[in-house]
């Protein structure tokens, strides 16, 4: 990019003039219908285009039992004349009032603020309320949506900023854009929006009919990465509803044993927290989804061997799984002895200790010139030199020549390069 000294030297040397290029267009701001914030314009014949005095603000839409479209192109409320007809603030002449009504992003791109103070009756929002919890965390939107919804909220924020409203600049600290979930053309087969012209939108009636609601919504996360477009697969779901469905029996088989917990149990539990709360933070909801199914078959496994879970460990599963198919964990954190929902525990979400997810024992690659000959079982602090005594030992017979180099890649692979 061009400094501001290299454009003057280009003027001055004749060999180029400095232009400004705007990409961005006036947009018409009204529209021809009754619901929307009305514009507060009052057209006088003498004075012309009078605004609405600030103590008769906010300008109401009239209460009315229909606002059908008038037929002329003109909004709805162009033929309410007791609404419309007024007098000018200015001259006392017979006036006007404007009856369009502003776009749905006129309001949409500050609302967010009244999030934080909707009682307030005398200011947008109370600056020490504003100060506390905005600007907005987090803010989530299709890619169709956003853009456009962004930038209005962007100007909204920066001229309440400008005036002394607001303490900040920007709406939203993050942006997080999510993907759709489309459909199969019935022709091609290729991935489409879901359309009614092209049949093939998924009714969530159906789903809910025959899966429950808390499998199609658990599909929706598995389907794939949020931030990316899916194809719908009815098979998937089906799918999804067979693992709840031995999560389910896994669950309730403990309910009424009476099992203590064992290292094994203790550990699973610390690792299951810790690595559905990260994949969670980090809105990668497909692996959270994946992440139960597969401490599902951990703890499944444990029960076979030992009998059944202890009851920490099968309602911390309960609890991470709440949010993600609340019916089904309600009914089994009853099953638990629980007379309150599991969302009003007061137990919060779960926690997990630091060093119980971390393995005592790990399993590592044992390779012999770049090839994979066998693995060893090692202790998870074990040095390089134990580490390769154990390899050369696992190896025994397979490892011939001269040895070259011996490297041991902490937790990962051991490789012995022989000639």
């Amino acid at each position: 990019m061009l400094s501001q000294k290299d454009l003057e030297q280009i003027a001055q040397k004749g060999i180029g003039t400095r232009k400004v290029n705007y990409k961005l267009r006036d947009w018409v701001f009204s529209r021809q219908r009754y619901w929307g914030e009305p514009i507060p314009i009052i057209h006088c014949p003498n004075c012309g285009n009078v605004p609405v005095p600030e103590d008769q603000l906010p300008l109401l839409l009239p209460d009315v039992e229909s606002y059908v479209p008038t037929g002329t192109g003109e909004s709805p409320l162009a033929a309410i004349d007791e609404w419309v007809n007024t007098t000018c603030p200015c001259c006392g002449a017979p006036s006007k009032r404007e009856t369009n009504t502003m776009p749905q992003w006129a309001g949409s791109s500050w609302y967010f603020l009244r999030y934080v103070d909707p009682k307030n009756q005398e200011a947008l929002v109370d600056r020490e309320k504003a100060d506390k919890y905005l600007p907005v965390d987090m803010y989530i939107g299709g890619v169709e949506h956003a853009v456009l919804h962004l930038l209005y909220s962007r100007f909204y924020t920066k001229f309440l900023n400008d005036i002394g409203v607001l303490d900040f600049k920007e709406p939203f600290r993050k942006l997080f854009n999510q993907g759709m979930v489309c459909g199969r053309d019935r022709v091609t087969g290729a991935a489409t929006k879901m359309s009614k012209s092209l049949g093939n939108i998924v009714s969530p009636d159906d789903m809910v009919r025959d899966y429950g609601c808390d499998a199609l919504r658990l599909y929706e996360l598995f389907i794939g990465p949020p931030e990316l477009d899916s194809i719908w697969d009815d098979r998937g779901i089906d799918g999804v509803y067979r693992f709840l469905c031995r999560l389910y029996t896994l669950v309730m088989s403990n309910a009424d044993k009476d099992i203590q917990a064992t290292d094994e149990m203790i550990k699973v539990r610390n690792k299951m927290v810790c690595d559905i709360t990260k994949r969670l933070e980090t809105f990668s909801l497909n692996t959270v989804v994946s992440g139960f199914m597969e401490y599902t078959n951990k703890l499944s496994d444990i029960a076979k061997k030992d009998g059944g879970i202890d009851k920490e460990t099968v309602e911390t599963l309960i609890r991470l799984l709440a949010p993600f198919t609340p019916h089904i964990s309600e009914e089994m954190w009853q099953a638990y002895g629980h007379d309150t929902t599991v969302f009003d525990s007061n137990l919060g979400w779960p926690a997990y200790d630091e060093a119980l997810t971390k393995d005592d024992e790990i399993e590592i690659g044992v390779q012999v010139n770049g090839k994979l000959k066998c693995t060893v079982k090692l202790p998870a602090d074990v040095s390089n030199a134990d580490a390769i005594k154990a390899a050369k030992e696992a190896l025994g017979d397979r490892l011939t020549g001269n040895i070259v180099k011996e490297i041991y890649v902490p937790g990962r692979i051991i490789n012995i390069v022989a000639k």
